[in-house]
């Protein structure tokens, strides 16, 4: 029996066991709606495309899912590309079905007609303009398996209006093959026991995990190695979470704003073991400095990650968590004997770094924001799910709040992309209803997507929004007063809306804290209330955040106030 395209892409929606969309409706996706109303698929209704994939985007991270989201074509298309090029630079497997005009108005400039794949084609892992109704089961299926598998990532499905309408008949897809499409999941042994050479010989060994660890679901393997070998652990600010915060071992994070005994282990260092990274340029700063004492063995599923931005000693092909189930293996004791013994010296120094203490901050008159974090950790004990938007606010919570699993901190990580926090947090509430939801925000990224509290409100899902509120575009403005001589141009927001009338206005809760006695109390109170809260924090206007690497310089060169 034939049954329709909306028909055919709900059945293989369901074989994939997707359970929630988020989306907004169109006229060439009416069809689908329909379908999608018959089953139990839940469908969230945000209120910007933009804003659909973000929260496709927290609930993949936070589920370990794929997020899926469906939009209308021209406007609704073209609004995702942010959404889609934030999942594209930080590896998330997201799946975006775009309506499409019908197939023979292509290319006619037809009523909300665009060149959807074209013009993602450079953000996405892959994506398909779909032909015929015959194909569309096919191309969905592979959809999926090229989002999730090998170095995860977006994949557009972009679907016309007459490949929805038509019928063809059903056969449920096989296993997906594709022939140009083969990651390697296994690492070569020889490369391994290399590796496992260096490791035993190094006085001085740092591992460097990134998010590639968290996305393989290798942090309880990427702690026995740590423990085992005994080496310090830094992470990536995509990595947060890798491996536990509260592990002696852990230094924090590396980078422009790393710490500054991260930073400085990178310098010192004999051997670096990188995982799951690739070596950003908000990680390396000076590449010609960066690790330059050190032999470095890079494990990741992408071999175009390495090599690709600094040179390595030993590159590894291969799964985050299967290669390091294969190095806990391989090592045999003789290449652990008296390792600790071994690297006493190091662990001295990187203890004299350790008591620099330059996360330091002294509370006065006026909050400092680093202290809303550090109580907002408390209060939470820190089992939230905290997602962020970009800028200031983003690296102190990367600095104080403390993170011990992975898939608990969901950031913007490669695109920097103001307005993440907000619908991520929604989509990251979704997959985790049990759980405790934070968006720390600056007054700046709030405004991005701030029409998503309506949907936060209308599904009744108790996310929170600490706004770190200094009226100003505070990351901006810190380059300003540092290298621009205190000239800031366009960054000062001497006037925006009153945080807790908005709340209210989208029916949610608003709080305030203007002084630092009350900041602990509103987060207290804000946390009691069993729906979406928004809690605005006046904090100190030109605080910066430190360290600070400035650009170009190398990651040891850090300003520390």
């Amino acid at each position: 029996m034939k049954i329709t395209g909306a028909q055919i892409l709900m059945k293989v929606l369901q074989e994939e066991n997707i359970d929630i969309i988020f989306g907004y409706p169109g006229g060439v996706l009416i069809d689908i709606h329909e379908e999608l109303a018959k089953t139990d698929i839940t469908h969230v209704l945000v209120r910007h495309e933009q804003g659909a994939v973000h929260a496709a985007d927290g609930y993949a991270r936070a589920s370990g899912k794929v997020g899926t989201c469906l939009v209308t074509s021209g406007p609704g298309a073209t609004n995702t590309v942010t959404g889609i090029a934030s999942a594209f630079m930080d590896s998330i497997p997201v799946v975006v079905f775009t309506g499409q005009v019908p197939s023979h108005l292509i290319g006619n400039d037809a009523f909300q007609e665009v060149d959807i794949v074209g013009i993602t084609r450079p953000c996405t892992k892959h994506n398909y303009l779909v032909q015929s109704t015959d194909d569309l089961a096919k191309v969905v299926k592979e959809a999926y398996y090229l989002a999730r598998s090998g170095r995860p990532g977006p994949v557009l499905v972009d679907i016309p209006k007459d490949v929805v309408i038509n019928k063809a008949t059903y056969s449920p897809p096989k296993d997906v093959k594709l022939k140009s499409y083969n990651p390697t999941y296994t690492p070569n042994k020889k490369q391994l026991l290399k590796a496992v050479k260096l490791i035993a010989e190094a006085k001085k060994p740092l591992i460097f995990a990134g998010g590639g660890i968290i996305l393989s679901k290798a942090s309880e393997e990427l702690a026995k190695f740590a423990r085992s070998i005994q080496s310090p652990v830094t992470a990536s600010l995509m990595g947060l979470g890798a491996f536990p915060a509260s592990d002696p071992l852990w230094l924090g994070m590396i980078g422009m704003h790393g710490t500054y005994r991260a930073n400085m282990c990178t310098g010192e260092c004999d051997l670096m073991i990188s995982i799951g990274v690739r070596f950003d340029d908000r990680v390396t700063g000076k590449t010609d400095s960066f690790a330059s004492q050190a032999k470095i063995v890079h494990i990741d599923i992408d071999p175009t990650s390495i090599r690709k931005n600094v040179p390595v000693t030993i590159p590894i092909v291969g799964d985050c968590k299967v290669t390091l189930k294969q190095l806990n293996h391989l090592l045999k004791d003789e290449d652990l004997k008296g390792v600790k013994e071994k690297r006493k010296k190091w662990f001295d120094q990187i203890q004299r770094w350790k008591d620099t203490n330059p996360l330091a901050y002294e509370q006065k008159e006026i909050t400092k924001p680093q202290y809303v974090i550090e109580k907002l950790y408390e209060v939470t004990k820190g089992k939230a799910i905290v997602t962020t938007e970009v800028g200031q606010n983003q690296m102190w919570a990367a600095q104080y709040y403390h993170f011990d699993k992975p898939g608990h901190f969901i950031t913007s990580g490669g695109l920097g992309c103001m307005g993440f926090g907000l619908p991520a947090a929604i989509g990251a509430q979704m997959a985790c209803p049990d759980k405790m939801v934070v968006d720390i925000a600056g007054d700046g990224s709030i405004q991005m997507n701030i029409q998503e509290m309506a949907t936060a409100v209308q599904n009744r899902l108790p996310v929170k929004v600490v706004i770190l509120n200094n009226s100003y575009l505070g990351m901006v403005r810190q380059w300003q007063e540092l290298f621009y001589e205190k000239r800031y141009n366009f960054t000062l927001m001497d006037y925006a809306p009153d945080f807790v009338k908005l709340a209210e206005a989208y029916g949610a809760v608003g709080l305030r804290a203007e002084k630092p006695e009350d900041v602990e109390k509103v987060l207290k109170e804000g946390f009691k209330i069993p729906q979406p809260v928004i809690m605005d924090f006046m904090v100190e206007k030109e605080e910066c955040v430190y360290p600070m690497v400035p650009a170009g310089a190398p990651i040891t060169e850090m300003l520390l106030s």
